[in-house]
């Protein structure tokens, strides 16, 4: 690296997220720990400090033994309904997708514990001197992708094609791929290339930005972190490429596995990369299958899986006391939230249209009413062991030196939303325990929420209860907790059937939330923004945030106000689960040494998961 970089890095330092030995940094409210973080496992670097949290739980097992020669790692995904497999990151839209494609990615940076970029992947990247805008990106000489095809600057270079078109109907066209000089001018369609993007030779690529910030360093700021292969994609219409076989079915990777089979919905079957740039993996294969909720204890009781990902706190009294398996825990980088639509999205702009006036969610007392009538706090108790707690704000406490921990959040009072809803003109008129709505009229509020197993049911039920306990007649959308795919659909495309939804984010290393909440992202579902939140959000990601008093001053006025207008309100935090079936040899979910960076190292004791 130059030195500019480590000189932005030392300040980054000062005040990036702190990872309290991942999770010991304990809530005395929390049960089994704070709720945080994600990822996927290795060694760490200090096993006798940080293997075991104050939690309880591990961050790796070592599992001793003479490994076998080959072998088929068993990942069971639970999940209650068919996967997407949209297998580009270009293209991708949820959290399970990208768990498939970890096993065969395409990521060209490597990360460190602190999420920040690092010099240890297929590529590196630099700030020039005297241009602090203009980032220098590096690849290795002699990577190739799993067909044998050299990696190329082209390669690079096609997802920000792909992203900036006329015809991307993704979602990451948003405000930091915007900071690329020239995005806009590419994406309207009054210039043929992203001037800001160049090839300066075969293993050289110059992006110019029109502004740093620190998020440059956690794959912000408009940087992309992937490649796709140009020889196979380059020449495919953008419009079609999410439903392409080289997306869908047999795409050429950089990972340690490729993909050799898919049966859509169910299961990928992976082989080992002959070709993969850090050497062929230790095993032979990964077949990665779709469990429902209903059956993934008694399918890891049995030994039919070595792993299991996605896995549900709600399920851990099923598994833990079997002796065939360790249950690692990490804080997940992820909350809940509860989301009030106040407003829409506009597919002219492509931005966010607010419209606090006339949307029924609009008034700001009731959608502060519903938060405070939901009892979280039971909920976490009752069914989760304490391996979630009630959230108090936006950004995960992960990000420690941005989670403000002073707010109070929404904790439960039905005693104060009465008052509130009381206050702002929703009044039992006609003695039915029901109240109208400000002008007298009946009020039904349409709830989404995801289908799921018995206790998600049972949750969901819950909350309706919780709301008629205030008053408040909340009804499903549709009559009934929808599929997975669909809600997210729905939500997406504004529903009219939709006035209130709970959903969760995965949340990025990169922890600026303008891609989600900027009026620019398409992922700003509540479809609230306003003048203040958007200097917030730009001041977040400007280059003023090297000033790490300042970014830290700027991340507590977001929440400040995400928290008084509460337009998307948070529920919960939560431990990530994974559990490993004893023939796993030494995997780690350790964020600083994560196991499924280094996937060609891993091996089994024995010839099937243990039972």
């Amino acid at each position: 690296m130059k030195k500019q970089r480590w000189a932005l890095l030392a300040m980054l330092f000062a005040l990036m997220l702190v990872l309290a030995a991942c999770g010991g940094d304990k809530n005395e409210d929390a049960g089994k720990g704070t709720d945080t973080g994600k990822t996927d496992g290795g060694t760490t670097t200090n096993e006798e400090a940080n293997n075991e949290q104050e939690d309880g739980f591990a961050l790796s097992v070592e599992n001793e033994g003479t490994a076998i020669d080959g072998g088929t790692l068993m990942v069971a995904m639970q999940k209650d309904e068919p996967f997407q497999g949209i297998f580009s990151y270009a293209l991708y839209e949820d959290a399970y997708d990208s768990d498939l494609m970890a096993f065969a990615s395409n990521t060209i940076f490597s990360a460190d514990g602190d999420f920040l970029l690092t010099d240890e992947g297929i590529a590196s990247f630099t700030l020039e001197e005297g241009e602090p805008n203009i980032v220098t990106i590096k690849i290795r000489e002699g990577v190739k992708w799993s067909d044998g095809e050299p990696l190329k600057i082209e390669d690079l270079m096609l997802p920000y094609n792909i992203i900036g078109h006329k015809d991307y109907t993704g979602v990451r066209y948003n405000s930091f791929f915007r900071n690329i000089v020239g995005a806009e001018a590419y994406h309207d369609g009054t210039a043929e290339t992203i001037s800001g993007l160049n090839k300066i030779d075969e293993t050289t690529l110059e992006l110019q930005l029109l502004e740093v910030s620190p998020g440059l360093f956690s794959g912000g700021d408009g940087i992309l972190t992937y490649a796709e292969p140009s020889h196979i994609l380059g020449d495919v219409p953008v419009a079609d490429l999410v439903e392409h076989d080289a997306v869908r079915k047999n795409p050429v990777t950089l990972g340690a596995f490729v993909i050799d089979r898919v049966v859509p919905g169910e299961s990928v079957q992976y082989k080992a990369n002959e070709n993969y740039w850090k050497g062929r993996p230790k095993l032979d294969e990964v077949i990665v299958k779709v469990v429902p909720s209903s059956s993934i204890a008694k399918a890891l009781e049995s030994g039919e899986y070595d792993l299991a990902l996605s896995f549900g706190s709600a399920k851990y009294a099923e598994i833990k006391d079997l002796t065939n398996i360790d249950v690692l825990a990490r804080p997940e980088l992820y909350y809940s939230y509860l989301g009030f639509k106040v407003g829409k999205w506009d597919t002219e702009t492509k931005a966010v249209a607010t419209d606090l006036e006339n949307t029924k969610m609009g008034d700001v007392n009731l959608r502060q009413a519903m938060a405070y009538a939901l009892n979280v706090e039971e909920v976490t108790e009752v069914f989760y062991e304490g391996l979630r707690e009630r959230a108090n704000a936006i950004v995960p406490p992960v990000f420690s030196s941005f989670h403000d921990a002073s707010l109070e959040g929404y904790n439960y009072d039905p005693e104060k939303a009465k008052q509130l809803l009381e206050d702002a003109g929703f009044k039992d008129v006609d003695g039915d325990g029901i109240r109208e709505d400000k002008d007298g009229n009946p009020l039904e509020i349409k709830f989404a929420t995801m289908s799921g197993d018995d206790v998600a049911e049972q949750i969901s039920a819950f909350w309706l209860q919780n709301w008629k306990d205030v008053g408040l007649n909340v009804v499903y959308t549709d009559g009934r907790t929808i599929e997975f795919n669909s809600f997210y659909d729905k939500v997406e495309a504004d529903d009219p059937n939709i006035d209130i939804f709970m959903a969760a984010w995965g949340v990025g290393s990169n922890p600026s939330p303008s891609g989600i909440y900027a009026h620019t992202a398409a992922y700003n579902f509540s479809r609230y923004t306003s003048d203040s939140l958007q200097t917030i959000l730009s001041n977040i990601d400007s280059n003023k945030s090297f000033d790490a008093s300042y970014r830290a001053e700027q991340f507590a006025a977001f929440e400040k106000e995400m928290a008084e207008v509460a337009p998307v309100v948070p529920m919960m935090y939560r431990l990530e689960l994974t559990p490993v079936n004893k023939r796993v040899k030494n995997w780690s979910i350790d964020y600083s040494n994560s196991t499924i960076d280094d996937l060609e190292l891993v091996e089994l004791v024995a010839d099937a998961p243990i039972k």
